[in-house]
């Protein structure tokens, strides 16, 4: 009698590649070290500076105001952080937390050259399990990491736990376009980002497996149903540069 084969591992997308689940974060981890020191720079060039206006308009929904605590999760060399912890001001705090070190450090080194190293703490912790406690947080976000992150409800669920009733969850991150826009889009993100990847920062295929991911990342409606199943209420999304990029936003009551 034959025995029965052991049940594979589960697969998950890493572009469109399917991996393993358990190494997903690692294959995630060396784009990120890769592309850290031209990161800024990268998206600069690639959003033709649109990454500042979508990141302005998120700092519009925080609701935070003067004293409060705030987190960006994912939150890289710390574009949110910074904006929140000028809402917050000295008497709040900001934790600014990345899975990455090297995209934390360089966070880091930012929040010291700012003068804000007083206001903000850096802190390595993966989305999906946050070490902090239940209902710290007035406010969560995460600009452009949940596509990077394996279980994106499970790291969904992290995100409600820690947040204050009435505080907010603001989810920005690449979406799907408009459909008149999409031929255009498709173009740029597979011939001209990897190009630009390759010349900037000596690396076509992490930028090939940011137009993957893109495209692999749930719409609109569909991320809006999984903040839900999180246990976050009133989730609702702004379109922005067409769908190119959308803001979630989801509160705990």
């Amino acid at each position: 009698m034959t025995a029965p084969a052991d049940n594979p591992p589960p697969k998950v997308d890493f572009g469109y590649e399917q991996v393993a689940a358990q190494e997903k974060a690692g294959r995630v981890r060396g784009v990120f070290d890769s592309v850290a020191s031209k990161y800024d720079l990268m998206n600069d060039l690639m959003s033709g500076g649109m990454h500042r206006l979508w990141k302005r308009f998120t700092l519009g929904q925080t609701g935070l105001r003067p004293g409060q605590r705030a987190l960006d999760v994912a939150g890289g060399t710390g574009d949110l952080a910074l904006g929140m912890a000028r809402q917050v001001g000295p008497t709040g705090k900001v934790i600014l937390s990345d899975i990455n070190w090297e995209m934390l450090s360089r966070g880091r080194d930012r929040l010291l050259d700012e003068g804000l190293a007083a206001s903000i703490s850096a802190v390595q912790a993966n989305a999906e399990q946050l070490p902090f406690a239940d209902a710290s947080f007035d406010c969560v976000t995460i600009g452009f990491g949940l596509r990077n992150v394996t279980d994106k409800p499970k790291a969904l669920a992290s995100m409600r736990r820690v947040l204050k009733p009435g505080g907010r969850l603001l989810v920005l991150e690449f979406s799907h376009p408009v459909a008149g826009l999409k031929p255009f889009y498709d173009l740029y993100s597979f011939n001209v980002l990897p190009a630009l990847g390759k010349l900037v920062a000596g690396d076509a295929a992490s930028y090939r497996y940011l137009a993957e991911s893109i495209r692999m990342f749930p719409d609109q409606p569909t991320l809006a149903g999984m903040m839900r199943e999180a246990g976050l209420e009133d989730c609702r999304w702004h379109n922005l540069t067409g769908g190119v990029v959308a803001l979630h936003v989801g509160c705990a009551y």
